[in-house]
């Protein structure tokens, strides 16, 4: 019972970081009002949270200033570029394309993260390689999601496939990283393809085993977990706003590389400053080592992501990107 009590705990502390998404004014954007970020609070957007905390983004946007928002998934951000609350910020590449693909205003300018994507069993599920998935359970936190994706492609690749197309595999969506922690104690749930900090907090807290590391899910190292996206009437009303965001995050991408232990402590403060709790120190430092912020953008893992998405009928339609990565104005920057 102490254990399960431990588990609740942090699971409370995700649990606000998934429904805490703060609000922003609605209406367009003019060039003297502030510049509407926004950004999920996980550890895979480390690069929008150190250039909050460190004054990046408004010291390089000066007079104009900007505004912040937090998210606790991608649809509710896509909602909000849609809608015009919001100007520019970091997501998902999954709801990025599918708004895309709907013919959504949007286009990425830059990667800020790879990886971060964790195949996971719980302790006494009877799985330890993907082979065993067959007549087991697994959740992810959205159908079609990024890590969903990941997680059924490579199991098609292995002859199994998931009930949601009629195979073994039972696939539970909609799941919250908070909720699989309370699922995988109860035994719920037998697996779970995780976004990071939270496979490894099922791994180290939990005694779930790993399945597959982020370096050998599918596209595991290419696939961007986060981009940098605005919209292009945003881009091309405000261009002089948008390259002053991409240089605070340059910087805090180089930050974050160069200052590990500082990055994570960054990061844990501006946890407790949401939610009054800390993650543990051992699982931020394991799982910020199972995934890469950079600004490296690989288009054509994006549009590999999208096909696979299109294979596992996701899709309706055969997804073409062309348009949706334009990178030209981080790269001229990258290369000042």
């Amino acid at each position: 019972m102490k254990k399960w009590f431990k588990a609740t705990g942090i699971a409370l502390v995700l649990g606000t970081l998934t429904a805490c998404g703060a609000g922003s004014t609605s209406g367009t954007t003019d060039s003297e009002s502030d510049v509407r970020i926004g950004y999920f609070p996980n550890l895979d957007h480390a690069a929008a949270i150190v250039a909050k905390e460190k004054g990046y983004f408004d010291n390089e946007l000066g007079e104009r200033g900007a505004e912040y928002t937090h998210f606790p998934n991608g649809n509710d951000f896509i909602e909000a570029l849609e809608t015009g609350n919001l100007d520019i910020g970091y997501v998902g590449p999954g709801p990025a394309i599918n708004y895309f693909l709907t013919g959504g205003d949007i286009v990425v300018l830059g990667a800020a993260a790879n990886g971060a994507t964790l195949i996971v069993a719980r302790d006494g599920s009877g799985i330890e390689t993907l082979e065993d998935f067959g007549g087991k359970s697994f959740c992810t936190p959205g159908n079609g999601c990024t890590h969903n994706v990941q997680l059924e492609m490579m199991l098609k690749e292995i002859g199994l496939e998931s009930n949601r197309v009629g195979g073994t595999v039972e696939h539970q969506s909609r799941i919250a990283p908070a909720n699989m922690v309370a699922m995988f104690e109860q035994g719920q749930i037998d697996a779970a393809a995780a976004p990071e900090p939270w496979g490894t907090y099922l791994v180290e807290e939990l005694n779930a085993h790993v399945v597959t590391e982020w370096d050998n899910v599918f596209l595991g190292e290419t696939l961007p977990s986060v981009v940098v996206v605005t919209s292009k009437r945003f881009l091309e009303e405000n261009p002089e706003a948008v390259d002053a965001v991409l240089r605070g995050h340059k910087k805090a991408v180089d930050y974050t590389q160069e200052n590990t232990a500082a990055t994570l402590t960054t990061i844990n403060d501006h946890l407790f400053d949401l939610t009054q709790n800390r993650l543990p120190e051992t699982v931020l430092e394991k799982a910020w080592n199972r995934m890469a912020v950079t600004t490296e953008t690989h288009a054509d893992a994006l549009q590999a992501w999208a096909d696979a998405s299109y294979d596992l009928k996701f899709m309706d339609k055969d997804p073409n990107l062309d348009g949706f990565v334009d990178t030209s104005r981080l790269d001229a920057i990258l290369n000042q």
